[in-house]
């Protein structure tokens, strides 16, 4: 089983933690046993690049 993550910025009650294995899996550090979002590594690989890259974000005004 991966372990799980969380970034050394953030707060140790108020942010989301991760755990790479197969899948990705992500939970709310507030509600740990309320569930994970499970995604593929690829998309986890993609949705960082997309945050972290020097281009803004092309999202669509709601």
């Amino acid at each position: 089983m991966s372990e799980w993550r969380r970034s050394r910025y953030s707060e140790k009650i108020n942010c989301v933690e991760v755990a790479l294995g197969p899948v990705a899996k992500i939970r709310d550090t507030k509600d740990r046993p309320g569930g994970t979002l499970e995604i593929s590594t690829r998309s986890w690989d993609a949705l960082l690049a997309a945050l972290c890259g020097p281009q803004p974000l092309d999202l669509p005004q709601v």
